[in-house]
């Protein structure tokens, strides 16, 4: 059994390619997050492969819009029997909470159970010398703690938060809230245009609850190694 806290980004720019890294990956991984890149080429043709290989999928499509807009397009993409679906916590508590209400409301209708929803907070490329030229005078971490509350509040899921705040996050939203981190590097690799990163290790022992990885799997000249490689730092087996 794969450990469903990896998932793994699907940053490809075709079908093919994706599966050909599904393939190669195997029964290693179960979790796949597809993105902008891949679902604006292929559609939902990506969403039908993984799902009739049994794979769990996160579609990471960050609406973010007004409350009804983004309420009625997590609605829409409710028919691709995805796990995780997010928005960002930037369109505020009433986008949040409307998106939310929507979608329960929706999969009750149907009879079927909702996909859990989180909220981005702060994008982990971002460092606090850029955060500032953007105008803001609260720190980063300041703020992805006030954006997971936010998001609680509204009654979603859980947030997309870099692991260095995962431990604040955690201790304000409780144990059940779920922290997903992308910006997650093994050891010794380099952190690419990433700027708040950690170790696969370092983020769980953090509060995360599902590290995306990309790149250092996806570019690597054993994929299937390199995933493995990651689990065992997940599990300790490498400090």
């Amino acid at each position: 059994m794969a450990d469903r806290r990896l998932i793994v980004a699907l940053d490809v720019r075709s079908l093919e390619e994706a599966k050909k890294l599904v393939e190669t990956l195997g029964e290693t991984v179960n979790f796949y997050k597809v993105g902008m890149e891949l679902f604006y080429r292929v559609g939902s043709s990506v969403l039908r492969y993984l799902t009739a290989q049994g794979k769990e999928v996160f579609l990471d499509l960050k609406l973010h819009d007004i409350p009804n807009t983004v309420a009625e397009g997590l609605c829409s993409l409710m028919d691709e029997k995805v796990s995780l679906l997010n928005v960002h916590a930037s369109g505020g508590y009433m986008m949040m909470k409307t998106a939310a209400k929507r979608l329960k409301e929706e999969a009750t209708r149907r009879g079927i159970s909702a996909p859990r929803i989180i909220a981005v907070t702060v994008l982990t490329s971002l460092g606090e010398a850029e955060w500032r030229e953007m105008g803001q005078t609260e720190p980063i971490a300041e703020k992805v703690v006030r954006l997971a509350k936010l998001a609680q509040r509204a009654g979603l899921d859980g947030v997309v938060a870099s692991p260095q705040e995962a431990a604040a996050i955690r201790r304000a939203c409780g144990n059940d809230f779920i922290i997903v981190t992308p910006g997650i590097r093994p050891l010794e690799a380099t952190p690419d245009d990433q700027s708040r990163v950690a170790s696969p290790a370092e983020a769980l022992r953090n509060g995360a609850t599902h590290l995306v990885v990309g790149r250092p799997i996806r570019t690597a000249d054993n994929p299937r190694a390199a995933a493995q490689a990651i689990l065992e730092e997940m599990r300790g087996d490498i400090a």
